[in-house]
């Protein structure tokens, strides 16, 4: 028989962390993402990505070793561009405009590292009045002040996981 474990909600609703960064990184980011993967996993939320490689591998590796569940959100038709830490594998055929539907999904963002396309999320994130958490990743100044509550950034893998799970709850 399974263990059932309790899921943090908010309104009946599971929470999901979305974690953004590049497809491609080096180690040390690697490692951080698995940390922060861990932690979310830990927290019983559920960890929502690009379902790719570099910080989306990392991040969803270390959700599974603390017994989380993942979801990938892919950009192509087929599954199996998954890493094999995906539980679940939404394919979009859309190319990077998956990116509205990560952040979409989520109810906060862990940014780490990345280029462009975490650039992108970054923007729907605050375009969609998420909480984001900010871990080695783009320094972003808003033109408009509306933004600035929903920026937080941070210096640990650990403060970034339980930050975004708890502004998810506050946000709801």
């Amino acid at each position: 028989m399974s263990k059932k474990i309790s899921l943090p909600r908010i309104k009946g609703r599971i929470i999901k962390i979305a974690v953004i960064g590049g497809a491609e990184c080096n180690e040390e980011t690697y490692e951080t993402a698995y940390k922060v993967g861990f932690a979310i996993g830990s927290q019983n939320a559920i960890l929502i990505n690009g379902g790719l490689y570099g910080v989306m591998e990392a991040s969803a590796k270390g959700a599974k070793d603390s017994g989380g569940i993942t979801i990938g959100i892919l950009p192509s038709e087929n599954e199996d561009t998954a890493n094999k830490y995906i539980d679940i594998r939404i394919t979009t055929g859309i190319g990077y405009a998956r990116n509205a539907i990560i952040i979409k999904s989520a109810d906060a963002v862990i940014a780490i590292d990345g280029g462009f396309g975490t650039l992108s999320e970054i923007g729907y994130t605050l375009s969609y009045d998420k909480p984001l958490v900010a871990l080695n990743t783009w320094k972003i100044i808003p033109c408009n002040k509306k933004y600035e509550p929903l920026m937080h950034y941070v210096k640990s893998a650990d403060e970034a996981a339980e930050l975004a799970v708890d502004l998810a709850l506050e946000n709801k």
